[in-house]
């Protein structure tokens, strides 16, 4: 998920702190929001690689992106580009403050992007758009210029191409469109806090007597005991006699528990200091004393009696979306509570399941309006000591409570994540718990997978708040269409709207338009097993389009107008031409004649360009078949080409692709050998330790902005005796965390110097994208002198590269 940073972090004048962990997923695509205060010139870097403590942008010859928030004594907005000023820009709306304020700045493919706020795009003020783009920017650092500046709640956020879209709905999707009654149920959080419960009457467990007038002061228990010593019994019948006490400084000091900040003065000073004294709410009676000591030093101000504010000091700085910060409220207390129970005046229950938890009205009422009017509008709940829910995991329920007592989401990284972590989205949907759904959102986002993406996808489309997921795991699912409708046939169970929102997306890519059709056609019929579109043909032919198709009938002539059949090779349209499908299905039929007119007769005469139908899928594979052992038809020779452009050139010189080995480069471990094309006696990567393994590997970077879906690759034997037995041949996106394409065990293809051997890759994750590539020797070879050395001098990959 997002990078956390530490409490408070304050950055020196001419300094620079780089967090390993501020860096984005993407390459040159990015979000950082952030707490700052300042006097002017809140700086932040983007560069390729970290830098060092003392960097400055100013004296970076390397590429980089520089915005200056505050610059020209907090007048201006900068945006630099390697040192130089592209924007300076006055009057926008930007500006420090010497309290924190919120910032979001992202990148996406030279796009700069500024406003206010927590989340990307909410209250954007600013954008710029480098027509040269540094794609590469990764590293996020936190500067200044001539003063201090102090940064908190340091977030790095995910960004998809729909960015703009998407995260402009994290603060705003639990309001709805226009609707007012849901924006009155969902009360901003901005706007509701521990303060509207002060001398509240609701929810309150605990009465002070206070002042000769013996007037009656509600408050709530485990607000009080979590922020002092009020010497309370776990009894619902509390009160706390103060007759010596005026009613004024009860109320400063109870202002000060629930909203940080109170007033008083200078003749109630020492009355509200003995009060809190007694009650033992420490920041209290040491802002308290230090009022008075000022007083003593300046009699000239204590001649006036002037009032004084007394505010939580602003180093008790909490990390997280809790209502405890900025209030003296001792968090380990408040969880305490939670874990015993103690002041509890809730207990809640699932239907079959027994006490979850003993809980506390007035904390689960600050997060969810549904609560407290459950506790609060005559409701059976209203007057009971019990809640018993149903349909909630209890594992969600226990989360969501630790959430609302710590502020932290605390999920274990373990294979039931998912599930919970998407139980515990509903949850918050639920019972209108924003910033847990905010949370949950951002968490989804950054473990999604193509694994994951259908569950999520059934899970969340017919809720409106959720609309920012399913968009997202929509373009992710097209995105890897051909994977998702092949490694399970879980997409069958998506409601109509769903799939056809992702049958539509613009950002659809496969790698054969037929892929397409065998999807819907599985769809439509709600297959129990994977098929193609003959199988569906065979079965319309010997039964009815009732029988196969079920209540999905009347949905068949929709959705196969997004199959793009003239992108279909000629002879397949044909066959198809003359199929049950065509026949008994008339908009089947007359797609298809309308392809086959369209190739007959020339996309030039058709007139009909401008129709999607017959235009390329903007994101469509080049496909790069095997066609024999070192044949010219592979992604490495065809990157040596420039993609097709020039005469062959070695990648590895002409810098299209990176080969690196297990041992350091030497006469005999060359890299470039290794797509050289000419036969070497000897070339291989030596021996390493990895994880307490020994192991041999070469790998692959076929560049940043290129991705392949390998269904083949070749090997060829150098000179040497040292045949392969057992390796394996992985792919992956960042270098780091590898998947298994291909599991050779005792594989005795190797047997004789010079020779070439080639393997498909088959399965589910053929048909995942990767940048990454390497042979990884996992066993020992037949030469007994230097066995842990993977000997090969060639490597050729194949299918669908991008």
């Amino acid at each position: 998920m997002e990078t956390k940073e530490k409490k408070f972090l304050t950055v020196a004048p001419f300094e620079c702190a780089w967090i390993k962990d501020l860096k984005f997923r993407e390459a040159g695509r990015g979000c950082v929001s952030f707490d700052a205060f300042a006097h002017n010139d809140v700086t932040v870097v983007f560069r390729e690689n970290v830098g060092s403590q003392h960097y400055h942008y100013k004296r970076d010859n390397s590429p980089h992106y520089t915005v200056i928030i505050g610059s020209h004594r907090n007048s201006r907005l900068k945006i630099e580009v390697d040192g130089k000023t592209v924007v300076d820009v006055v009057g926008i709306g930007l500006c420090c403050s010497s309290a924190f304020q919120s910032y979001w700045i992202s990148i996406y493919d030279g796009l700069i992007s500024i406003g206010k706020g927590r989340y990307p795009f909410q209250n954007l003020v600013f954008e710029w758009l480098d027509t040269n783009p540094n794609c590469s920017v990764q590293y996020v650092g936190l500067s200044s210029w001539d003063k201090h500046v102090g940064y908190r709640n340091v977030n790095v956020l995910p960004l998809t191409q729909n960015h703009l879209s998407l995260w402009k709905q994290v603060n705003s999707e639990y309001n709805g469109d226009g609707d007012e009654e849901l924006e009155d149920e969902q009360t901003g959080y901005d706007k509701w806090g521990l303060e509207n419960f002060l001398e509240s009457w609701e929810l309150s467990d605990l009465l002070f007597i206070v002042g000769e007038e013996a007037r009656s002061v509600p408050a709530h228990k485990v607000i009080l005991q979590a922020s002092g010593n009020f010497g309370l019994s776990s009894s619902h019948e509390d009160v706390i006699q103060l007759q010596q006490v005026a009613y004024p400084t009860l109320h400063a000091l109870l202002q000060y528990v629930y909203a940080g900040q109170t007033q008083i003065s200078e003749a109630q000073l020492s009355s509200l200091w003995g009060l809190a004294l007694r009650f033992e709410v420490m920041p209290l009676v040491k802002q308290c004393e230090e009022a008075m000591e000022r007083f003593k030093a300046n009699k000239k101000l204590s001649d006036l009696g002037e009032t004084m504010e007394l505010s939580y000091a602003s180093s008790h700085i909490h990390f997280g979306g809790n209502f405890c910060c900025g209030l003296p409220i001792n968090m380990h207390r408040l969880q305490q509570l939670l874990l015993t129970g103690e002041y509890s005046d809730i207990s809640i229950y699932i239907e079959g399941q027994g006490l979850i938890a003993r809980a506390h009205k007035v904390i689960l009422g600050l997060y969810s309006v549904p609560f407290t009017k459950m506790f609060t509008n005559g409701m059976c709940e209203s007057n009971s000591p019990e809640v018993c829910l149903r349909d909630v995991s209890p594992a969600a329920l226990k989360a969501m409570l630790e959430f609302m007592y710590c502020g932290d989401l605390r999920i274990e990284d373990n294979e039931d994540f998912g599930t919970l972590l998407l139980q515990l989205l509903l949850l918050s949907d639920k019972f209108g718990i924003s910033l847990l759904h905010q949370e949950c959102c951002k968490m989804l986002l950054e473990c999604l997978s193509e694994d994951s993406v259908c569950p999520i996808l059934q899970a969340v489309s017919s809720i409106p708040s959720c609309k920012l997921i399913k968009e997202t795991c929509e373009r992710k699912f097209a995105m890897h269409f051909d994977y998702c409708t092949t490694a399970s046939l879980d997409f069958i169970s998506l409601d109509e709207t769903t799939f056809r929102n992702i049958i539509q997306h613009p950002d659809l890519t496969v790698i054969s338009e037929e892929r397409v059709l065998d999807a819907i056609l599985m769809w439509y019929m709600k297959s129990e097993k994977l098929c193609g579109w003959e199988v569906v043909n065979e079965l319309i032919t010997n039964s009815t389009l009732e029988c196969v198709f079920k209540d999905r009938l009347k949905l068949v002539n929709d959705l196969l107008a997004s199959v793009r059949f003239s992108l279909l090779p000629y002879p397949l349209l044909k066959k198809l031409e003359n199929t049950s499908l065509s026949t008994q299905i008339s908009a089947f039929g007359d797609l298809v004649k309308e392809a086959i007119n369209y190739i007959e007769c020339g996309a030039a005469t058709h007139g009909n360009d401008q129709n999607e139908r017959f235009q390329h899928r903007r994101s469509s594979y080049k496909e790069l078949q095997y066609i024999c052992d070192g044949d010219s038809n592979g992604v490495l020779y065809f990157s040596g080409t420039s993609y097709g452009e020039h005469p062959w050139v070695n990648p590895v010189l002409s810098k299209r692709i990176t080969i690196t080995a297990s041992s350091p480069a030497s006469r005999h471990t060359d890299p470039k050998v290794l797509v050289s094309r000419t036969y070497q006696g000897t070339c291989f990567a030596g021996p390493r330790m990895e994880n307490g393994n020994i192991c041999a590997w070469w790998m692959v970077d076929i560049g940043k902005d290129h991705q392949l879906m390998c269904n083949y690759y070749t090997l060829r034997q150098d000179g040497s005796r040292a045949y392969i037995r057992n390796w394996k041949f992985q792919g992956c996106m960042d270098g780091k965390t590898w998947i298994d394409l291909r599991v050779h065990e005792n594989d005795q293809t190797m047997c004789k110097p010079g020779q070439f051997a080639s393997w498909p890759v088959t399965g589910p994750n053929a048909l995942l994208p990767f940048r990454f590539f390497r042979v990884l020797l996992t066993g020992l070879t037949t030469d007994a002198s230097n066995p842990w050395n993977l000997c090969i001098c060639f490597l050729e990959l194949y299918g669908y590269f991008r």
